[in-house]
C-alpha cells in the first residue's frame, strides 16, 4: 500500500510543530537587568542577563556567560526574588561608591554598596557585576 501526499491540514500542523520546536527565533527570557551607577562620576553600567547566558553590557552586542556564571546569576535572582517583589530600597550610607538597581520579573530592588541590612545575595550580586564587568565587558571597575 502506497500513501499519497499528506492532507493540507496535516502538513500545516507538522509545519507549526517544527516552528514551535525551533523556537521561531524567539528571544530568551531575561533573568534580570542591573544598572550600576557611581555617585561621583555618574558612570553607568547596565548588564542584561538572559536565560541562555547571554549578557549585554551597556546595550552592546550579546556576550556569553560560562555555565558556572549562569548558574550563579540564576541563584542570585532566585535569592533576591522576595526583595524585588517587595520593591525594596535600601538607603546608601555616607561614603557610598556604587548604587545597584535590579529589575526582574518579580519587581525591582535598589541598594548601595554600603547600605545597611544587605543580604548575602546582594553582596553576591555586587561581586557578579564586578566580575562580569571586568571579564566580559572590559570595564576595569
Amino acid at each position: 500500500m502506497r500513501l499519497g501526499p499528506a492532507p493540507p491540514a496535516l502538513a500545516a500542523c507538522a509545519a507549526a510543530l517544527c516552528i514551535a520546536i525551533a523556537g521561531c527565533g524567539a528571544k530568551p527570557a531575561d533573568i534580570f537587568i542591573i544598572e550600576r551607577t557611581n555617585a561621583s562620576t555618574h558612570a553607568l553600567l547596565t548588564l542584561l542577563v538572559n536565560e541562555e547566558g547571554g549578557v549585554r553590557c551597556n546595550g552592546g552586542k550579546e556576550l556569553k556567560l560560562g555555565d558556572k556564571e549562569l548558574v550563579q546569576a540564576r541563584g542570585i535572582q532566585e535569592d533576591l526574588k522576595e526583595a524585588a517583589a517587595a520593591n525594596t530600597v535600601l538607603a546608601p550610607q555616607p561614603g557610598s561608591v556604587y548604587t545597584y538597581s535590579l529589575r526582574d520579573e518579580a519587581g525591582s530592588l535598589r541598594f548601595s554598596d554600603n547600605s545597611a541590612k544587605q543580604s548575602s545575595a546582594m553582596h553576591q550580586l555586587q561581586l557578579f557585576v564586578l566580575q562580569t564587568a571586568q571579564q566580559l565587558c572590559g570595564v576595569s571597575s
